[in-house]
């Protein structure tokens, strides 16, 4: 009996990480939102962000987990971007320093401006954690649109985000 419940155990599982590996989140579409938040920490995420700001999609937007040394100047030249772009619409987030903690700046960020509409940018591999993270920190008000950055994520990668992700799934389920 105890090896059948192992072996559903582990067949769930992997039917599971099939599921995570194969229908990676995709980029979205250019639609309006209130803000856009993007989430450090992968190739191409604040440069999709910037160029939907250019384009128009919000009014501000929030790069979640720099750097405390990082200085904005820094970033406009980096990315090519005018200085005013970021002295007007760019909020660099300082306190994350994990998902959970980009979560929770991101929460406080929008609470303040009374946001009701964000677009969350991350890497396609780590958005559903960044989902379920920024989900429990934001009031239910809140609509999210999610916009994963494309990337070639190896196995090791995939099975360790989809097992961060099933652990923050069952503690969310005893609200830790």
């Amino acid at each position: 009996m105890i090896v059948r419940l192992v072996a559903v155990a582990l067949l769930a599982w992997m039917l599971g990480f099939a599921w995570f590996a194969i229908f990676l989140p995709q980029p979205l579409d250019g639609r309006q939102t209130d803000a856009i938040v993007v989430l450090t920490g992968g190739a191409g995420r604040i440069d999709r962000g910037i160029a939907l700001l250019e384009d128009g999609a919000a009014k501000r937007m929030l790069i979640s987990g720099v750097d405390r040394s990082v200085r904005p100047v820094e970033l406009a030249a980096q990315y090519q971007t005018p200085e005013q772009l970021f002295a007007c619409c760019i909020t660099l987030g300082r306190e994350a320093i994990d998902t959970r903690s980009n979560a929770i700046e991101t929460a406080r960020w929008l609470e303040r401006r009374d946001y009701k509409t964000v677009r969350l940018i991350t890497t396609d591999w780590h958005m559903r954690r960044s989902a379920l993270e920024l989900r429990q920190a934001l009031p239910g008000r809140v609509s999210i649109v999610y916009d994963a950055v494309p990337s070639r994520p190896s196995l090791t990668v995939l099975l360790r985000e989809y097992n961060k992700y099933l652990l923050r799934r069952v503690a969310a389920l005893i609200g830790i």
